[in-house]
């Protein structure tokens, strides 16, 4: 049975050791998608909104990226590690969902799989945030893991 790194022997909670661990290339692709209803699709030109706070996609990417660079600041046991690439795209799909992107690389003891995460998550709640008032039916349907790569193991996600 696989243990739980986080937890210790005592059964508290702990920040995982890498001081041993091998530097090496590691890198993380997660994704959010963003449901909008069909009022909210209507507003779409050239793939943005433009709204009085911004252009929504331009400012989610931007949002994204400063998450993926703060995850150890909001979640307990993330290292402090400083990202060597984050890249999102946004782009819609044919049924006009946002489909959110996030790569994060770097070269270190721990993985990426967290910054990844954050990122897609905060720039589709930022995409929320920027809609919500010409719409609260706007849905974040899920963010996951999509593939890493370096450490233990690389893992692809089986569609």
């Amino acid at each position: 049975m696989k243990k739980i790194t986080h937890i210790n022997n005592d059964n508290k909670p702990q920040m995982v050791d890498v001081s041993k661990k091998k530097i090496t290339s590691r890198s993380a692709h997660a994704q959010s998608s963003v449901i909008f209803p069909l009022e909210i699709i209507d507003r779409f030109v050239n793939g943005d909104i433009a709204t009085a706070k911004g252009p929504v996609f331009a400012t989610a990417v931007i949002a994204g990226v400063m998450a993926a660079k703060k995850t150890y600041e909001l979640i307990p046991f993330c290292h402090p590690i400083g990202l060597d690439d984050c890249t999102i795209n946004i782009d819609l799909d044919e049924a006009g969902s946002a489909i959110i992107n996030c790569i994060c690389k770097v070269e270190h003891r721990t993985g990426v799989e967290m910054e990844a995460m954050v990122g897609a998550s905060v720039a589709a709640l930022t995409i929320y945030d920027m809609c919500k008032a010409l719409s609260h039916k706007i849905m974040i349907q899920e963010t996951k893991l999509i593939s890493k790569t370096g450490g233990k193991a690389d893992f692809h996600c089986e569609k």
